[in-house]
């Protein structure tokens, strides 16, 4: 294995020291793109929030620089050409933030989180703020603050946080919506969708608001080294942009993450799917740890997902203004792999949606369930019902997979017991442990009615039996 660090520092002058340990490179990531203004997106961020009426804590501040730290190595070393194994790297990080001792303490929580998160070996580290950077946000005069937000709630153009907005609305909450774009595949489409949220929102002048933070790093901060496309630690990105705008709120809020709990727990489908194969953005422990981070620092919010004990399915149904969902969930980007068919057309425009990964058939499941088969308005570019599907092609193997899992729960309904513990610990749930062994439950045999008339068949199998 080999070790890679990024440092970050904080303009030209700012003199950041290397780190001392077994690194085979030690990459310098200069965090501002001009005199105190941050860069990436962060600058945006603060200004975009200001407008606002929402001024975050120097300590928000921090909570972004780190991530964007986390995301820079996260997205720019390349799991193959750094690790052994093709999947675990040794990563290493230096954050210039306000309070260096309060930061230090939460070191080997976040090492714990991010090893969680990406399935690599995390370094942390922290070092003060160049002499003229400890204030990056404008404060407000005493009294003036009205922003009128309750709360934070992120919107990733998904079908899971539409009903999340649709449900916070209708119950009469104003959080502040927050988003992470990437390229225009999903960031287009988040755009309209909030739009058509926020007009059916409209009260006079008051209307939903969405912050967003777009972030990408070039092959220029880390020569030599390519990209990694995994990304396992975006969601790192995506709630600290949400933590950041909540510490300037002015009061106890909660961070809304709305994801059906077969997702959030995400047990592998198969045996060898527990590492790279098996992602822990919305896990009950990993927010757990975020709810920990943010106690420790002063952050005054907790992390929610309201829709841990339900499929995604149920949460279509039981949607609070479900003439609105049926208006805008065709609209809603589910796919793990949306650009991939930027330019793959049909008579209805072009897909979104591949059809086949895990999100694609969770989703397909959902509005069977929900709406019944025939009413799913998504476009799809491959029909799993109209083909059988090889397990060798990418067409197949999440089918196949799928497949298993609904076999073997079906033959042993108390396995689920078991299973919901393979992704992560949950010795912090054990009182809702027959919750999520039913959410569980039901979310494979969801998928499970969808893909009931689905063939798959294995070419080295078939080859074996004609020889």
């Amino acid at each position: 294995m080999t070790a890679y660090a990024l440092i970050g520092h904080m303009g030209p002058a700012d003199q950041a020291p290397d780190l001392a340990g077994r690194w085979h490179a030690q990459f310098r990531i200069d965090l501002l793109s001009g005199n105190r203004a941050l860069g990436y997106g962060m600058g945006g961020v603060v200004r975009s929030l200001g407008r606002l009426g929402v001024y975050p804590s120097e300590v928000g501040v921090d909570v972004l620089v780190l991530a964007a730290m986390v995301h820079a190595a996260d997205t720019r070393i390349n799991r193959v050409q750094t690790s052994q194994d093709a999947w675990t790297r040794e990563l290493g990080i230096c954050v210039p933030v306000s309070d260096p001792e309060l930061w230090a303490g939460q070191r080997a929580l976040l090492e714990k989180t991010l090893r969680f998160l990406t399935g690599d070996h995390w370094t942390v580290s922290f070092r003060p703020r160049p002499e003229g950077m400890a204030d990056f946000v404008r404060r407000p005069v005493a009294g003036l603050q009205d922003h009128g937000f309750d709360g934070v709630a992120l919107f990733s153009g998904g079908l899971d946080s539409l009903i999340g907005a649709i449900d916070r609305l209708e119950q009469g909450s104003f959080p502040l919506f927050v988003s992470h774009g990437g390229d225009g595949a999903i960031s287009k489409p988040q755009k309209d969708l909030f739009v058509d949220v926020a007009a059916a929102y409209r009260d006079g002048n008051r209307e939903p608001r969405r912050l967003r933070l777009g972030m990408s790093f070039t092959d220029k901060i880390t020569p030599g080294v390519g990209r990694e496309e995994s990304t396992r630690g975006r969601s790192f990105l995506f709630i600290a942009l949400a933590a950041a705008a909540g510490s300037g709120l002015g009061r106890r809020f909660s961070l809304e993450v709305p994801e059906n709990g077969l997702i959030a727990l995400n047990v592998p489908l198969d045996s060898v799917r527990l590492g790279s194969l098996s992602t822990r953005t919305t896990h009950p422990f990993y927010l757990r740890r975020w709810n920990e981070l943010l106690s420790h620092i002063g952050i005054d919010g907790v992390i929610v997902n309201r829709y841990w004990d339900r499929t995604k399915g149920e949460m279509m149904e039981r949607c609070l203004n479900p003439d609105l969902l049926r208006e805008l969930a065709g609209a809603s980007l589910s796919c793990a792999h949306p650009a991939a068919g930027r330019w793959v057309k049909s008579a209805a425009g072009r897909h979104t949606h591949c059809g086949h990964c895990v999100p694609c058939l969770i989703r397909q499941a959902a509005f069977d369930h929900a709406w019944g088969r025939g009413n799913d308005p998504t476009g799809y570019r491959v029909d799993i019902h109209q083909h059988r599907l090889s397990t060798r092609a990418a067409e197949g193997k999440q089918v196949r997979a799928f497949q298993y899992a609904v076999a073997r729960l079906a033959g042993r309904p108390d396995l689920a017991r078991v299973l919901i513990h393979k992704p992560g610990p949950l010795l912090e749930d054990i009182t809702q442990l027959d919750g999520l062994a039913g959410v569980y439950s039901r979310g494979i045999m969801e998928v499970g009615q969808l893909l009931c008339d689905v063939e798959t068949f294995s070419p080295a199998a078939e080859a074996e039996m004609t020889a």
